[in-house]
């Protein structure tokens, strides 16, 4: 398909104002990227609606998959399917797997272009806290660093990583949870869990681990904090001498116990979804840049296990799509960030977490996608799993075309 958006707004790269500009697509790719006006009309001619946004694809920083080929919850093949739709073109999964991810030979996952799989190698054997995976051997092989799993393990066992010194500078990628510490809870204490009977978790499950990395930070250079969930965090995180990136949970910030209906699915997370409060909290320190990146942290179950009760089945949200649309209205529609923001935090931002470079559109590229805040949910294939948390029907704003999607799947008619 060849086309001309006239006088789309664009979002280049980080640092670079909205503008205004004529945009020639030609077979997916950016062929020419002039300011508006300045294109001829030969060919398809779209004027693009005040509203529309072409921008660079999104990048998450880390999620699950933990059978690739033959899950029920979700695969390979219906995963990219999700993220395409859903205008991701980079995710970083985590190494909890069936087969955890702690052997080179463990790591050879891909899809093809445009989209990105980067995958983190296991810190330790088998998810374990005591033998060491072969870091150097896993870096080597491609790993884009080094990540355990919703715990923060032992102390004496990150003291022996960093003295093998195999890992250099690469990143790090540590939770500042400590479940033995949350006596059993699984939504952050407050008053609105009082009142709601939920099993309650303290807020130190979450800032005593997170001491203990923050003391860490200044001889592991390549630390990242995975998914800060309470406004105590965030407030040790401010005062730390060595701020270290820090991701957060999407769902952390649409979503609190003072909001989510009793029987809404979303409560059982790790960590734990906390009150109105720390919500707030992570909203603005996110604005700030004090966190770093917004993670989707995607963590499908399949319909058997989700049938059981929420104390009893795995932690986590599942699904890609509802992301943009979610955040673009609470933050941008509702709290008045510029598209430039909510960009730099889930899309520049979490490259910066990866070590990657960022995300820009540049003729030759298919690394783009067209945004519509005001248009009606689009129902694309992807995800496998039970455990989305918003149905599209209440969904607002959509991915109209990408480089990551088939022409055929294009929404490009006129509102």
């Amino acid at each position: 398909m060849n086309l001309l958006l006239r006088g789309v707004r664009v979002l280049e790269g980080p640092g670079q104002p909205l503008q205004r500009a004529d945009v020639r697509l030609a077979d997916g790719r950016i062929e020419s990227l002039r300011p508006a006006g300045q294109d001829s009309d030969d060919g398809d001619v779209l004027e693009a609606p005040a509203d529309w946004l072409l921008a660079p694809l999104l990048v998450d920083p880390h999620s699950h998959l933990e059978e690739p080929w033959h899950g029920r919850a979700e695969t390979l093949t219906s995963l990219a399917g999700e993220v395409a739709a859903a205008g991701y073109g980079t995710v970083a999964l985590l190494p909890r797997a069936a087969d955890w991810r702690d052997r080179p030979e463990r790591l050879h996952l891909s899809w093809p272009q445009p989209l990105r799989l980067h995958l983190w190698g296991a810190l330790c054997r088998d998810g374990g806290d005591d033998t060491l995976a072969p870091h150097g051997d896993l870096l080597q092989a491609g790993a884009i660093g080094l990540a355990h799993g919703t715990d923060l393990p032992p102390l004496p066992l990150l003291e022996r990583a960093l003295l093998a010194g195999e890992a250099g500078d690469c990143p790090w990628l540590l939770a500042p949870r400590q479940s033995n510490l949350a006596q059993g809870g699984f939504v952050r204490e407050g008053v609105e869990t009082l009142r709601l009977g939920w099993p309650a978790d303290p807020a130190v499950s979450e800032t005593m681990p997170l001491r203990l990395l923050l003391a860490l930070a200044e001889r592991l250079p390549g630390l990242r904090l995975m998914n800060l969930s309470t406004a105590a965090g965030v407030a040790l995180l401010q005062a730390a001498p060595c701020r270290p990136p820090a991701s957060v949970c999407w769902w952390h910030l649409l979503q609190d116990s003072g909001r989510l209906h009793p029987l809404a699915e979303g409560w059982r997370l790790e960590p734990s979804l906390g009150g109105p409060d720390d919500r707030q909290a992570l909203r603005d320190a996110l604005r700030r840049g004090l966190l770093t990146a917004v993670s989707v942290q995607h963590t499908p179950l399949d319909a058997e296990e989700q049938l059981l009760p929420p104390d009893q089945r795995r932690a986590g949200v599942a699904g890609y799509q509802a992301v943009l649309p979610a955040l673009w209205a609470s933050l941008v529609s509702e709290d008045g960030w510029r598209a430039e923001e909510l960009w730099q935090v889930l899309s520049w931002g979490p490259s910066q977490f990866l070590g990657l470079e960022p995300e820009r559109l540049q003729p030759g590229s298919d690394r783009w996608l067209l945004w519509d805040g005001q248009a009606d949910a689009i129902e694309r294939p992807g995800s496998l799993a039970a455990n989305t948390p918003l149905p599209q029907a209440r969904l607002r704003g959509a991915v109209r075309a990408s480089g990551a999607l088939p022409p055929r799947a294009w929404r490009l008619d006129r509102p």
